[in-house]
């Protein structure tokens, strides 16, 4: 089943004979269907690449959904959408990437959530989990104990379990 490419409603647009050279800042949505040369940018929003736009910019948003030519590179906070017939050059960052088939991608890709809080972000190995106060003799002693905090997207090996009747042994 194919998601729907409709995303926010639409507050801006430029049509296929439009051109702009420089930086678009923009809230909400906007579509693109003409020639942008420069940057492309929102706190919050939505860019929409039509099949007709030939886009030569650094793109910054939260959604990106490209339908037509992008040469720069794509950053986006929560994902980017690529359908056919798009042509993209360029590395693309975000935490959820679609690219559908028929689409040309030429470049690098990252799938990295972008750090938003300003707080140091948990270290998997530098981890320490304080268990509770044990008494030993008439001592108490508290027990520390380094641990890896498994993070979200982590799967830990020893949980994974083999599906029942599954033999091992090598592929015929």
């Amino acid at each position: 089943m194919r998601k729907s490419k409709k995303t926010d409603l639409i507050s801006t647009y430029l049509g296929a004979d439009g051109n702009i050279e420089g930086t678009i800042e923009f809230k909400n949505a906007i579509r693109l269907d003409g020639r942008v040369k420069g940057k492309i940018f929102s706190e919050a929003g939505t860019v929409i690449i039509g099949e007709t736009a030939v886009i030569n910019a650094r793109i910054n948003v939260d959604i990106a959904v490209i339908m037509g030519k992008v040469n720069g590179t794509i950053d986006a906070r929560k994902r980017i959408e690529v359908y056919p017939p798009a042509c993209v050059v360029g590395d693309i960052q975000a935490p959820t990437i679609l690219i559908e088939s028929g689409v040309m991608f030429n470049g690098n890709c990252s799938m990295k959530a972008r750090e938003v809080s300003s707080k140091k972000p948990v270290s998997t190995t530098d981890s320490v989990q304080k268990f509770p106060i044990q008494k030993k003799g008439n001592k108490k002693t508290d027990s520390i104990q380094k641990v890896p905090i498994q993070q979200e997207g982590q799967i830990r090996a020893d949980s994974i379990q083999k599906p029942a009747g599954l033999k091992e042994g090598k592929a015929k």
